[in-house]
């Protein structure tokens, strides 16, 4: 088989470019979008749309990833797509406020510019080669789910929520189907010729994001209170404490380290595709939850929910992506959310009573035990 000429020379496969770097910048400001999207709507439609929101920025970074996994980023044309890519990317990171409103069609035309764009670029880089094949099936799905997302666009409330849902299950289970159509074929996981290590840097670089958008977050808040008192510096001190155990618990189980697991396609696909979705949107939650415990004086059932909610979601990321690379059943991870579970339902029970800074303290013992535990475990 000739090798595509955009193609990423074998020695250099597993490297990171400087212009996917560039590429991630924009997603620092989607995160923050995220996050204040779900600041200011503290309810279970806002959490809903949260969610939706969450999931489509996650999956044309996640693609935009994968697609680099083949192409050579010192390529001009390669650097030109990343730069249309991420342009379209800043369109959807823009109407993230909006997205159920007026930004509607912005954030779906962008979404799915991006899903058109990327395909048809591989297929054109890879043409008469499996991999153009395989984009050709993914191209068919996400159209598929396109036309949910237009449909969704075009109705209001309810009907948007209900119908960009559905299109997000159909964009979610493409890879798990193997993007198989009836009567016309299928891209199988193990017709993807991947590299481990690059998804794994990609997605480490991500997560590095996500709680980079937390201390933008943190110090932002800090800085609007004008004048930084005892109390405050104490709730900052443990807001930076719960980040850099997240980080500690991270790298502890999924660092550089992590090499000599399961390498096959539908591995990689669950352990970075799917696992590190939850991994970064816990840690976004995170972030939400150190926002709102350091402008409020006391709890509230919503504040409680977000704070131990988010090491939750990250959690269930640490499982999955451990049963998908290792395997493992990781019975350090249930112990913890069966903790952090009696958590919320005592602080639930004792809303008006419990001080903020308890509840804080407590679920940073929680995720602190764990890391320390997956740090002498590695």
């Amino acid at each position: 088989m000739t090798t595509a000429p955009l193609a990423r020379a074998g020695h250099r496969r597993s490297e990171v470019g400087p212009v996917e770097l560039f590429f991630d910048l924009v997603y620092v400001f989607a995160i923050i979008q995220i996050s204040h999207l779900l600041i200011e709507h503290l309810s279970w439609i806002g959490a809903a749309q949260t969610v939706i929101v969450f999931a489509a920025v996650w999956w044309g970074w996640n693609y935009t990833a994968w697609a680099m996994n083949w192409l050579d980023p010192t390529r001009t044309p390669v650097q030109l797509l990343s730069g249309v890519l991420m342009l379209s990317a800043l369109g959807m990171a823009i109407a993230i406020p909006t997205a159920f409103a007026d930004g509607a069609w912005l954030f779906v035309g962008c979404y799915l510019f991006m899903g058109i764009l990327r395909p048809v670029f591989m297929m054109i880089a890879y043409r008469g080669q499996q991999l153009a094949a395989n984009y050709r099936m993914l191209l068919l799905w996400t159209l598929i789910a396109g036309v949910l997302w237009v449909a969704g666009a075009a109705f209001d409330d309810e009907w948007r929520l209900l119908l960009w849902l559905i299109a997000v299950v159909v964009d979610y289970a493409a890879p798990l189907a193997h993007y198989r159509i009836p009567g016309i074929g299928a891209a199988p996981m193990h017709t993807w010729d991947t590299d481990a290590e690059h998804l794994a840097e990609r997605n480490r670089l991500v997560f590095i994001i996500a709680l980079g958008e937390s201390v933008l977050l943190m110090g932002g808040s800090i800085v609007e209170h004008g004048q930084l008192s005892g109390s405050l510096a104490i709730s900052a001190l443990v807001g930076f404490a719960s980040l850099f155990v997240l980080w500690w618990n991270y790298f502890a189980l999924a660092g550089p380290d992590t090499s000599g697991g399961d390498s096959s396609t539908g591995a990689l696909r669950s352990a970075y595709a799917y696992a590190h979705a939850f991994m970064v949107l816990g840690a976004i939650l995170v972030a939400v939850s150190i926002e709102l415990r350091l402008t409020h004086d006391h709890l509230t059932p919503a504040s409680i929910l977000v704070t131990t909610v988010g090491p939750l979601v990250y959690l269930i990321g640490n499982v999955l992506f451990l049963q998908s690379r290792f395997g493992s059943l990781a019975r350090s991870r249930f112990i913890a959310m069966g903790v952090l579970g009696l958590i919320t339902v005592g602080a639930l029970l004792s809303v008006h009573r419990l001080p903020v800074m308890v509840l804080s303290l407590a679920v940073l013992a929680v995720t602190a035990t764990l890391a320390v535990l997956t740090a002498r475990r590695r």
